[in-house]
């Protein structure tokens, strides 16, 4: 059997980068590490790896996945704490982009997605004594008390 050490970076299919980068950069504060032409956009978020997502540009015209089509849900990208997700409530909320939120019991988690409908989850872990030697039973979903 493999043995991970971690996912490595995720690559989403956008139909317009220009779009696409202005949200990952200029709301979610990725930074752009590498293009490739106006095919590709390779961005990081501390700069400790050489990217963590990419943006494939596939054009104007791709079709949306289907809702219960088989493939990638959602992307969770880790925010510093919970006062950094209570800043992207702020911020998301403001702009009319918040689609959700939940306490995952482990995690504290808010709800968004891409230009192209790609959903993005903001996230900071719980207290880890909250959870830690019990995910099974603390996981759960419940309303974010957002005070």
């Amino acid at each position: 059997m493999l043995q991970p050490l971690r996912i490595g970076h995720v690559v989403l299919k956008v139909r317009d980068l220009d779009r696409s980068l202005a949200f990952y950069r200029d709301l979610l504060g990725f930074r752009v590490s590498s293009t490739m032409s106006n095919v590709m956009i390779f961005l990081t978020a501390t700069g400790a790896n050489h990217h963590d997502l990419a943006l494939l540009r596939v054009g104007d015209s791709a079709p949306s996945a289907a809702p219960n089509a088989v493939g990638l849900y959602h992307v969770a990208v880790q925010l510093a704490d919970w006062e950094a997700v209570k800043d992207a409530h702020g911020l998301l909320a403001e702009r009319g982009l918040l689609r959700g939120t939940a306490d995952h019991g482990v995690t504290r988690s808010l709800y968004t997605a891409d230009p192209d409908g790609n959903e993005i989850e903001l996230f900071c872990d719980a207290p880890r004594e909250e959870w830690e030697g019990r995910v099974a039973d603390a996981m759960t979903v419940r309303p974010l008390d957002l005070d």
